[in-house]
């Protein structure tokens, strides 16, 4: 794994073109959790070769701060990824995070990156591991995920790519992941499940893809507080307005964090004085064990993004 960004928040995940480097010199500033630069479905396949060198470049010269730094490769049914991986592994500098896997059908296809990620490093000397995203994107993906999330330790996010499961599953609406207003319920929510249960299982965050109407910012919010409920850890944006709504929708309140806090405190308190008790009044809510595990969670999450308890 990673050991910098493996804990880091994801809340905002922006998608940047690796042939754009106007693009790519402006995602530093636009305040996203983590950024990954593409060399897949953004780049065309004239221009993916020489993306290569753009993304290294960027990578060693631009100031990225503390967001999570990352470059979607191409997957392994096509002709270029094996130079992706060695070219931009071996080019770029320890500020590399992760590489991203796109439709990851079968651990196979994760092993096959892990081993080829060790070899370029003992070659290098590389200090720190490079980490590893899968994406999910196809009906045999989804089958297989409980074996792709526990492939390797390298892998640090699962990801719900859900225009391509579209495509894959052979859904007749071009909606690509979007709202089916005639559809009763979220035809989607099974794979946002399997795929939830099998990263949390495997300790991993778990990512949503994008939204692809980025000019409609009530109904990516939305789509946003959909993820989020089911205990999402973020979601791709597309366009910088999309990042300032998934900080928001997927960061925790200075409220939730300090009553989480405060919790946990109470509970601390509880089982180790006194009389020791395992469930304890809360204000007007009794507290126990499974209240602890659900703070936890809380104040984990608020960490990552920076938070601290506020002053009394």
């Amino acid at each position: 794994m990673s050991e910098r960004s493996r804990n880091l928040p994801r809340r905002s995940c922006l998608s940047v073109p690796g042939s754009s480097e106007k693009m790519m010199g402006k995602a530093p500033g636009l305040g996203a959790d983590m950024v990954f630069l593409d060399l897949e479905d953004a780049v065309a396949p004239l221009e993916k070769p020489a993306a290569r060198a753009k993304i290294v470049n960027a990578i060693n010269t631009l100031d990225f701060g503390e967001s999570v730094l990352c470059v979607r490769v191409n997957a392994w049914d096509t002709e270029w990824t094996y130079r992706d991986v060695i070219e931009v592994v071996e080019g770029a500098s320890e500020r590399l995070d992760e590489l991203m896997l796109p439709k990851v059908e079968t651990a196979a296809d994760v092993i096959a990156l892990d081993h080829l990620l060790t070899q370029i490093e003992k070659v290098t000397g590389r200090q720190s591991r490079v980490g590893i995203e899968a994406q999910i994107e196809t009906a045999r993906g989804l089958i297989n995920v409980e074996e792709i999330c526990a492939a390797s330790d390298r892998l640090e996010t699962i990801v719900l790519g859900p225009v391509d499961m579209s495509a894959s599953m052979e859904m007749p609406s071009l909606a690509g992941g979007l709202n089916i207003p005639e559809y009763p319920g979220d035809y989607f929510h099974y794979a946002f499940v399997k795929i939830l249960m099998a990263g949390r299982a495997n300790g991993l965050q778990v990512i949503d893809g994008p939204y692809v109407k980025v000019r409609d910012p009530e109904g990516f919010r939305e789509f946003c507080k959909r993820a989020q409920i089911l205990g999402y850890d973020g979601k791709w944006a597309l366009h910088p307005d999309q990042v300032t709504i998934l900080n928001e929708v997927f960061g925790t309140s200075q409220e939730q964090f300090d009553r989480a806090v405060d919790i946990l405190e109470a509970y601390e308190k509880a089982t180790t004085e006194g009389d020791r008790k395992g469930a304890v009044m809360f204000g007007d809510e009794m507290i126990d064990e499974a209240s602890r595990k659900v703070a936890v969670k809380v104040v984990s999450r608020g960490e990552r993004a920076g938070m601290r308890r506020s002053a009394s």
